[in-house]
């Protein structure tokens, strides 16, 4: 039986992309980032407010406690897709592999620092 935590993935699910991850997994990808710190990521989707519309996707990264299971912080892209639809907008995002999503993440977090310089 098909439940969050037990999917029954598409066939062509690329584990390697992050919609494809979730599709396998039931669940987030996780990653150690830049800074020793583990991270988890969220999809997120608004309207854009530069084309009415339209829809805009980001991610966020969620910082986990290096121990237990509390929330420490977050970081977050600009836009990183557009659609005319929230399914369309998502599934661009989707497309990114595991390794640019690191890349993304280990790139904010320099971006986070460099802005408390």
């Amino acid at each position: 039986m098909e439940d969050r935590l037990n999917p029954i993935a598409p066939e062509d699910a690329d584990e390697s992309t992050l919609g494809g991850y979730t599709a396998v997994h039931g669940r987030a990808p996780s990653f150690e980032a830049s800074d020793g710190s583990p991270y988890t990521v969220a999809l997120e989707i608004d309207e854009s407010e530069e084309e009415p519309g339209s829809y805009a996707a980001y991610l966020i990264f969620l910082r986990w406690a290096n121990e237990g299971s509390a929330i420490m912080g977050h970081v977050e892209t600009g836009d990183l897709a557009t659609g005319a639809t929230a399914e369309e907008a998502r599934a661009e995002l989707e497309k990114l592999t595991l390794t640019r999503v690191k890349e993304i993440l280990d790139e904010a977090i320099a971006r986070k620092r460099d802005e408390l310089a």
